[in-house]
Order: C-alpha cells, then structure tokens, then sequence
C-alpha cells in the first residue's frame, strides 16, 4: 500500500489528519510551503517544502513517493481575507488545484481526497445536504466551489476519481497536545474565546448581534479536527476500495451560536469572558448546519467527539499549552 501525499499537511486540519493516517498504519509525506502551516507540526512522515503553485517540484515529489492518493488541504481560508484580496484565493485555492492536478496526471495518481467547504453553500435557510444548491456569499466559498468544479472536470478527461468533503467548522485540538489549532494571526471564533478567557486584558468581540437567530449571534456547526482527520482516512478507503467519486457534509446537524460558545467556555474553564458587540463581518451567513446523514450511510462516518464542552475542552487544553511554548520562545529570543 502506497504513500498518502498531503498537500497543507502542516497546517491546522491537515496535521491533524497526518497524525489520523499514521496512527492507522499509512506512510504520510506533507507538502506545504510553511506560509500557513507549521514545521512543528510535521511529525508523522517527511516534509517536501514546496508551493502548490509550483507543478514542476509537485510533479517531481509525487514520482519520488509515488502515493495512491493524493488529500489536497493547501489553501488560504479566512473568509475577511478572501473579500479583501479575492485575487491571492482563486490563485492559490483555484489555480493551485489544477495545478496539482496537472502534476497528478503526470504522474499517474489517480485519486485525491479534497479538503472543500461549507462556504460553499452560502445562505441557507433550511438543514444543508449535499443536494442544497451552492451559492457561496465571499470568494473564498466561491473559489472553493470551482476547485471542486475543477476536480470534476479534470478527473473526467484524465480518470481521476475523487471525494470532495464539504466540512463545517473546524475546532477543537489534538487531545494528545502533539498539534493543535495555531494561526498568526488568529481569526477563529473559538480561539479568540478563549483567549479572553486566558488574558484578563482581552475583550471578546461578537460580530454581529442582530442575525436572524434565536440570540441573534451567529449560528454553526462545530466539528472536532479528530473527527475530520477520521472522515479522511474513511473517504481515502473509500477510493481504494473502487466506489468512485463522491461528495459529502462533515457536520453534527447541530448548531450553537456564539453566545452558546462564551457560555461553555466560561463553564469549562471557570472563567468569565469580557465581551463587547460588534458590527457583522462581510461575507458571514446567519446559520450553517448541516445533515451528516450521506457520510454516516456511505463512509460509516460520524463525529464522535463534536459535543461542544468536548471541543471546547481540547481547544483550551491545547490553547495553554501552545502559549506557554511561544512565551518559552520569546524567553529564548530575549
């Protein structure tokens, strides 16, 4: 059994899914330019550093290891970011992804896992399946939905057969402490959270209080990183065992707002979070959640470790110890 090549394997869900693979027994090589991910983070099989834009060192790693298949996290994902410079997110997630594939063709892999959205879909007033039409609000959900189109298409003509896995909210950390959630800067709800739970000095800020939801604070569907990285693994069986192309929802079907979040943190870690309400940011839908039903029946998929104090928990686990390693390294630059 071959090679699982990981392109953004050093990042936040990609880490994570190379730690899954290894656990199960699969040799893992990460690709990744390290612009977004972590050094530290490549624990679990060697590291070609290298950009997705780069199809020739692409072509050269995958003949060198000669994986079965290729899961495909590199990508920019901030949604503010993507509005602000739409033109860096359909180079990297869009051009970025033909680029792979070209690099797939040439070297004969025929199969590729790929690390897609729930901003895909945009506004949604109803559950989400894989049926309900996409319409993505900001460009990165849309640059998202044509490197999935852009799979299709390409896989078609060169024979490549695929999974798309539109996941909902990553969160939550590795229990083990090996890897977790790090950005710089950090833009993710639960993290910040916590951090004003971690830093007395810190005031939360709740992007908008005046959605159309029970306590008007937007609403979504949490998912632990663990139990993405096992969707991986499931889907990776899947196109070598010959099913075929699929797509699917990674997700709960249950929703928590961000007042849920303040609540349970303050319950997890005995602490109180200052907050302050703030205006919406441009590009966020009200409600994202989804049915898992299609990834339980096909793959034999569900989260089992999504339960919010679970998450909540992993993430503050995780979010303590990494701030005691950065303030080791800022001792160590003194």
């Amino acid at each position: 059994m071959g090679p699982v090549f990981i392109t953004g394997g050093a990042g936040f869900v990609g880490s994570h899914a190379s730690k899954a693979f290894a656990r199960a027994g699969r040799e893992v090589v990460v690709y990744d330019n390290l612009s977004r991910g972590w050094a530290d983070f490549v624990k679990w099989g060697p590291l070609v550093e290298g950009d997705i834009l780069d199809t020739a060192q692409l072509t050269h790693a995958l003949k060198q290891y000669r994986p079965e298949t290729v899961v495909h996290f590199a990508a920019v994902a901030y949604i503010a970011e993507s509005i602000a410079q739409p033109d860096t997110y359909y180079k990297i997630n869009v051009e970025g992804t033909l680029s792979l594939l070209r690099a797939m063709q040439a070297a004969g892999v025929k199969r590729i896992v790929f690390s897609s959205s729930c901003a895909t879909y945009g506004v949604s007033p109803d559950v989400i399946t894989e049926e309900t039409p996409q319409a993505p609000i900001n460009p990165y959900g849309r640059s998202k939905l044509m490197a999935e189109q852009v799979i299709r298409d390409v896989g078609r003509v060169a024979g490549i057969d695929s999974v798309i896995l539109r996941y909902f909210n990553a969160a939550g950390s590795d229990p083990d402490l090996q890897i977790g959630e790090r950005h710089d800067p950090e833009p993710h709800v639960i993290p910040l959270a916590i951090r004003g739970a971690i830093d007395g000095g810190f005031v939360f800020t709740i992007n908008g209080d005046d959605f159309p939801t029970p306590d008007g604070t937007c609403v979504r569907d949490y998912v632990h990183v663990c139990d993405l990285a096992e969707a991986h693994l499931k889907a990776v069986d899947h196109l070598e065992a010959g099913r075929g192309s699929d797509v699917f929802n990674l997700s709960t079907g249950k929703g928590s707002s961000v007042l849920d979040l303040l609540s349970t943190i303050e319950a997890v870690t005995g602490k109180t979070i200052e907050r302050k309400a703030g205006a919406r940011r441009p590009g966020d839908p009200p409600i994202l959640v989804a049915s898992h039903a299609k990834a339980t029946r096909v793959l034999g998929w569900r989260a089992t470790q999504s339960d919010l104090a679970t998450v909540i928990r992993d993430a503050w686990a995780w979010q303590k110890h990494d701030g005691l390693r950065a303030a080791g390294n800022d001792l160590d630059k003194k």
